[in-house]
């Protein structure tokens, strides 16, 4: 079976999910994509496939948002994704999900740690509703159209 390339199967989610929390902020945030975020530690700044960010959120002086803006990152899986989560971690943004085309599967992380972990993660089936808590309201996300792929020969 063939494999699809990473950068159509990231398009393919960025523009369902996008969409999707676009609406479902209704004007009470913002959702941007590939957009350079300054983190405080390494590896520094940081372009989230997505990011949700608090409603009075800012740029900086060079024309960035910071960490603290961040109320969720979500990234398609891909290789070296792990020190990017460390970074959201160590930086307290709240959620941090993981799509995962090979597995059909979200993983959802939350209560993140100084340390660089979350403490807590769900793992959630392509097909069923992810609901996204960000502070006083929660984000209800559709995966049913998510990207599905082969896994990587060599990954299992």
């Amino acid at each position: 079976m063939s494999q699809v390339p990473h950068d159509e199967l990231r398009w393919a989610f960025v523009l369902g999910a996008a969409v999707q929390i676009r609406d479902e902020l209704a004007g009470h945030g913002l959702v941007l994509s590939r957009v350079l975020i300054d983190f405080p530690a390494e590896p520094g700044p940081l372009a989230p496939d997505l990011a949700v960010l608090a409603p009075a959120a800012v740029r900086d002086d060079r024309g960035r948002y910071r960490a603290g803006d961040v109320e969720a990152a979500l990234e398609l899986a891909r290789p070296g994704l792990a020190e990017a989560g460390r970074a959201y971690a160590r930086a307290g943004v709240p959620l941090y999900v993981v799509v995962d085309p090979a597995a059909a599967a979200c993983t959802v992380h939350t209560a993140p740690a100084p340390t660089g972990v979350y403490r807590e993660a769900e793992r959630v089936p392509y097909g069923n509703d992810l609901f996204l808590p960000l502070g006083e309201r929660t984000l209800v996300l559709r995966s049913d159209d998510f990207p599905v792929a082969s896994p990587t020969p060599g990954s299992g």
